[in-house]
Formats: structure tokens, C-alpha cells, sequence
């Protein structure tokens, strides 16, 4: 017996809802929102690698405790305050724009 395979495209369109629906607007708009909080997470990480710190150091530095940076580097817990801060207790600058971070100056 011969195995169906279907794309990416058509699971979607059969689990989520086609294009243009409601319920998949609603899933691309959270997954965009959900990759946009991974990349400011793994650009702070790097910004906190390039200052040779450790978690806990920028958790102090934030005045927080380590498993709060593991979630900000992570995609997690981020708010525009908390990615602010973060960024400048490592000495970055952020240029944000209407999109969210346009660029950042390690």
C-alpha cells in the first residue's frame, strides 16, 4: 500500500483552517509574534555572551534571578520594558521602529 504525502500547506489548510480564515490568521499572527520574541531573546544572549557574563550575572545586573533570564533568552516573558532593560545593562543600543526591533548595535 502506497503512503500519502502531503505538504506543509495542505496539513495546514486541513488543521488550522485555509488562508485568509480567522483561526489561521489568528495561528500566523501568533506564530510571528512567537518568532519576533525568540530572535530579541537569542539577541540578547549573544548581547550577554559578548559581555562574557553569565545568567546570573545579568540577573543581577537586572535585579532578577537567573531562571528570568533563561526565559527572556529563551522567547519567554518578554515585554518591551524587560527587552529594554535588559539591553541596557549590556550596554546595547536599540533602534526600534512600528515592526519592533529594526536593529541592534552589539
Amino acid at each position: 500500500m502506497a503512503m500519502k504525502l502531503h505538504t506543509l500547506d495542505e496539513l495546514m489548510d486541513r488543521d488550522i483552517g485555509p488562508i485568509g480564515t480567522p483561526k489561521r490568521d489568528a495561528f500566523e499572527e501568533k506564530l510571528a509574534a512567537e518568532l519576533h520574541a525568540y530572535h530579541v531573546g537569542e539577541a540578547i544572549r549573544q548581547a550577554r555572551e559578548a559581555n562574557n557574563l553569565t545568567q546570573a550575572e545579568l540577573g543581577k545586573r537586572l535585579g532578577v534571578q537567573r531562571s528570568q533570564v533563561c526565559r527572556l533568552e529563551s522567547g519567554k516573558s518578554i515585554t518591551l520594558a524587560s527587552m529594554m532593560r535588559a539591553f541596557k545593562a549590556l550596554g546595547v543600543q536599540v533602534a526600534l521602529d512600528m515592526k519592533g526591533i529594526g536593529r541592534v548595535a552589539l
